[in-house]
């Protein structure tokens, strides 16, 4: 499953960033992994989020999918916010299409 993971997030990236987003999610564990699969997933099924462009934005919508996923994500406090900062680093370094996780779109 680890390795379907990798290969569906290396897929999200851009173009020019894949090879980024490989070095990046290999280092990652399979929690870690899931949590930004499902996160990506949230954005593409939340209709009334709009696309994300900065940063601030982006972990604006990582704290909403952790309010949504609160019952299902066995996780501490502490854990959350690691794969919170672990999310946005893949988003920065994938240059994930905005518009691409955004029902709108």
């Amino acid at each position: 499953m680890r390795s379907t993971l990798v290969a569906a997030l290396v897929a999200c990236a851009d173009s020019p960033h894949r090879s980024a987003a490989r070095r990046f999610v290999r280092g990652l564990s399979a929690d870690e992994l899931q949590f930004i699969a499902g996160f990506l997933g949230f954005c593409v099924l939340d209709s009334s989020a709009q696309a994300s462009a900065s940063r601030t934005q982006w972990a604006e919508r990582i704290a909403a999918y952790q309010q949504a996923s609160a019952g299902c994500l066995p996780c501490r406090s502490a854990d959350l916010e690691h794969k919170m900062i672990l999310a946005l680093e893949y988003l920065c370094r994938s240059g994930v299409p905005r518009k691409s996780l955004s029902a709108h779109a």
